[in-house]
């Protein structure tokens, strides 16, 4: 440009500065270059400019249209300069080596910086998608495990109400029979021998009977926990050993049933209480756990008449109506010169089981 070199200096310094902004202003960048590359100068500054550029977020048009102006500008650039260096003699070659010089050069400061700013910008995206998956995935194996404990607790919470359940359905109905022979085995031992011997083989019969029921309900309990002398395991894992304990369990189809009801009321007019049993309907092939639900409410209910009237007479009542079974069980007022002698102890644990147990089969 015909100026003094203590000036050129000076420019170039000036110009070269704004690298300092091309992360921030990387169109800047290329557009200064661009523009003094008619002063024979800017060349790193456009490699480092098209680079940057190619490697930021900007439109790949816009990219693409400065790349070309800046490969426009340095063809014909370094063509005139070629030409003015041939007219002057510097260099004596053929016609041809003008423009090759030219393409040469501007593809060379034009095309490699841009190829690899390309790459590595997607490369860039690339790392920083995969990143933002990897911390998304983390987030759901979190959310995961979180809901994998709540759902193991309550599989926990669950399983605790079914033994509570079961517990007092085995044990309250035979303890509450054995408590009202013995009471009556107290009043009749020295007027009644033989009835007193009666009624203590019957408390031996229950004993015995629960004392089964318990055994079976515990064998069942630990078949169904085999884990827990093995090192702990993942919540998923925890639950889904619960559910297959829970599965188990509940193939287990041998359980009371209303072909049982018979036996149940024996049980309960062996102990001195007057039951009579009206079926009405036809009865149909229930789920198992149907007629367990049912075979529980009756036996609680004639426990509640032995805690809370004993001595009543008590109807026990069946209707079968359409693929439904309903029970019920009612008690007269007891009489008057029975006294209660038992003293049993009520928690209100068996009307909440019943409850659960028919809610849980859908019914009310």
């Amino acid at each position: 440009a015909g100026l003094p070199t203590a000036v050129g200096v000076g420019f170039g310094l000036v110009v070269g500065s704004v690298l300092v902004l091309r992360r921030r202003w990387p169109i800047a960048v290329v557009l200064v270059s661009i523009g003094v590359t008619p002063a024979n100068m800017g060349f790193l500054l456009t490699v480092v400019g098209l680079y940057t550029l190619a490697a930021s977020e900007v439109p790949r048009r816009i990219t693409g249209a400065l790349a070309g102006m800046s490969l426009a500008g340095t063809l014909i650039v370094t063509f005139v300069r070629s030409r003015q260096d041939m007219a002057a003699g510097e260099i004596e070659l053929g016609e041809w080596f003008v423009p090759f010089v030219a393409v040469t050069a501007s593809l060379g400061v034009t095309a490699p910086p841009l190829l690899l700013g390309l790459y590595v910008g997607a490369r860039r995206r690339l790392m920083e998608s995969l990143r933002e998956r990897a911390d998304s995935l983390e987030r759901e194996l979190q959310l995961l495990a979180e809901r994998a404990e709540e759902r193991a607790e309550w599989a926990r919470n669950e399983e605790r109400t079914r033994i509570a359940r079961e517990m007092h359905d085995v044990v309250a109905h035979r303890v509450s029979l054995m408590v009202v022979h013995a009471a009556a085995l107290q009043a009749v031992a020295r007027k009644d021998p033989e009835k007193a011997v009666r009624n203590a083989a019957l408390v031996g019969d229950m004993g015995r009977q629960a004392l089964t029921e318990l055994r079976e309900m515990l064998g069942v309990l630990r078949t169904g926990e085999p884990f827990r002398a093995q090192a702990p395991v993942p919540p998923l894992a925890a639950v889904g050993v619960a559910a297959a304990a829970a599965a188990s369990r509940a193939r287990v189809e041998d359980g009371p049933c209303l072909a049982d009801l018979e036996e149940l009321l024996g049980q309960s007019r062996s102990a001195g209480m007057a039951v009579d049993l009206s079926v009405d309907g036809v009865p149909v092939g229930y789920a198992a756990e149907v007629e367990q639900t049912a075979y529980r409410v009756i036996q609680e209910g004639l426990t509640n008449v032995h805690k809370h009237a004993s001595g009543a007479k008590t109807y026990v009542r069946l209707a079968h109506r359409g693929g439904e079974v309903a029970m019920q069980v009612e008690n007269e007022p007891p009489p008057e010169d029975v006294r209660d002698d038992a003293r049993l102890p009520s928690g209100g644990n068996g009307l909440l089981g019943m409850e659960e147990r028919v809610r849980a089969l859908g019914g009310v």
